[in-house]
């Protein structure tokens, strides 16, 4: 799958191509992102709670005038906090969305779950031996406070990133619905629940006239009433009785493509009905010119026989 994306954060066209497992690998990163945008967020909220030191590392004077600049922090803070969580779920269900669309389970990603993370471990710098049991050198990172400006810079930095990963997968979702629509208007479903070929597409000897004649189709050979169902979603443009084909459906799948299910015994759709891929249209039989119990099936584009082992592969 080729994505092209154009947005104002990139500056210019790029295009991505994607398959089944990048597209996997991109919703694991974003449940990654996610994960660490809800811890980020409770890891703000929290230090707001501590108190004024837990800004700047120092001191607030005391009075009602450093009370008022902490409530106002503090309100800000929550206001931003709620933003995020609002795109959270966003996120969330725009990758649960994308999953069910490529073929995942979402479970598998997790999305309502955060990573499990380890801590930064000290080492010495100096002195005998490293590890962590080590104590810290004087060259070791001493972890600070952040200011309240700090926070805010990075939860603006956070929203930035979340809304740009949004655009992303919006536009690659689109592609994928794209994709998986066009695939379900496609004749490549097994026409009949359980049977086998008895006859290919192509020149043949015909079973009346014993002379070679053109097959324009393929036959399962099935019990009668055994389900016959559409092979792609679709209309149905006729559903009656041909003196040749017998009880017969033909169902218009756009970009004129079309299919032709024949010597049904029962007919279980009407003209202009609007089916889907896999639903039951008519029962095996074997009505019109026909030997036995069977289903003739054919793909027709601008009004002309395709073989149908083109487009048809084993379920799943």
């Amino acid at each position: 799958m080729n994505v092209i994306i154009v947005s104002g954060s990139l500056g210019s066209g790029k295009t991505i191509a994607l398959n089944g497992y990048q597209v996997s690998g991109l919703l694991a990163a974003l449940s990654l992102a996610v994960a660490l945008l809800v811890t980020g967020a409770q890891s703000v909220v929290g230090r707001l709670g501590g108190g004024p030191a837990a800004f700047d590392g120092h001191s607030a004077a005391p009075g009602e005038d450093g009370q008022a600049v902490l409530r106002e922090s503090i309100d800000m803070m929550a206001t931003r906090l709620g933003e995020m969580q609002a795109r959270l779920l966003r996120l969330d269900t725009l990758g649960e969305r994308l999953a069910r669309t490529a073929g995942f389970k979402p479970q598998e990603f997790m999305f309502d779950q955060a990573p499990g993370r380890g801590g930064a471990v000290p080492t010495i710098t100096g002195g005998r031996g490293t590890g962590p049991a080590a104590a810290p050198g004087p060259d070791a990172a001493i972890p600070r406070e952040l200011s309240v400006g700090e926070l805010g810079q990075k939860l603006d930095l956070l929203a930035r990133q979340v809304d740009d990963r949004a655009e992303r997968l919006g536009v690659i979702e689109s592609i994928v619905t794209m994709d998986f629509a066009r695939r379900t208007f496609v004749p490549s479903a097994f026409p009949v629940t359980a049977g086998q070929f008895s006859s290919n597409f192509g020149w043949r000897i015909d079973p009346f006239s014993g002379r070679n004649a053109f097959h324009e189709g393929v036959d399962f050979f099935a019990e009668p009433g055994t389900p016959i169902v559409a092979a792609a979603s679709g209309v149905v443009t006729a559903a009656e009785f041909h003196p040749q084909y017998g009880k017969m459906v033909e169902i218009d799948h756009g970009k004129d493509l079309v299919t032709r299910y024949a010597h049904a015994s029962l007919l279980h759709v009407r003209v202009g009905d609007v089916v889907r891929r896999g639903h039951r249209i008519a029962d095996v039989g074997s009505t019109g010119r026909s030997t036995g119990p069977h289903l003739h099936f054919e793909v027709r584009h601008r009004g002309l026989a395709q073989n149908p082992n083109r487009f048809l592969r084993p379920a799943g």
